[in-house]
């Protein structure tokens, strides 16, 4: 098991990128898994290099598009991009 500390204001997101590195997921035969099938994170979670990271190693991320994102889409008009991808029944409760 491996601890990634922080101090409390660094804040969170900046250690998922380590965390995912050191991330196994075990399987009943073989070497366990380093690439999971989906992540689950708050909003805090949503930022451009997370999504991307996940996107570029085929990991589904079920992570909710906080308001002010949604905002700088919005106004960037037909440019806008595209919003993160949420299922909706994957959606944590805690994540509303």
């Amino acid at each position: 098991m491996v601890a990634l500390i922080t101090p409390g204001q660094a804040g969170d997101s900046p250690m998922f990128l380590p965390l995912m590195a050191h991330l196994r997921v075990g399987r009943d035969t073989g070497r366990p898994r380093t690439r999971p099938e989906a992540v689950r994170a708050d909003k805090a979670y949503s930022s451009r290099a997370i999504r991307g990271h996940l996107r570029s190693r085929g990991i589904k991320a079920a992570i909710p598009e906080p308001d002010d994102q949604k905002g700088h889409r919005k106004r960037r008009g037909s440019r806008r991009g595209r919003p993160g991808g949420l299922d909706a029944a994957d959606k944590p409760d805690w994540a509303d």
